[in-house]
């Protein structure tokens, strides 16, 4: 479990650095007015909500395969 979630983290890290090269007008805007932030808050809770949903619906899925 330990090894995905560090891979996970990696593949975060290297994607960002990746996007971030790139100067997009509508993020430069939305980072200049302080909306980046809210638009980054509500991805990040989606895909935490999407993971403990889905690391939850895994563990039910092992105890019915028992």
């Amino acid at each position: 479990m330990m090894k995905k979630i560090i891979t996970i983290l990696l593949l975060c890290i290297t994607s960002h650095h990746t996007f971030a090269q790139n100067q997009i007008e509508m993020a430069t805007a939305l980072r200049s007015s302080g909306k980046i932030y809210v638009v980054v808050l509500v991805l990040l809770t989606i895909f935490v909500v999407l993971g403990i949903f889905l690391f939850m619906l895994d563990k039910r899925i092992k105890k019915l395969e028992k």
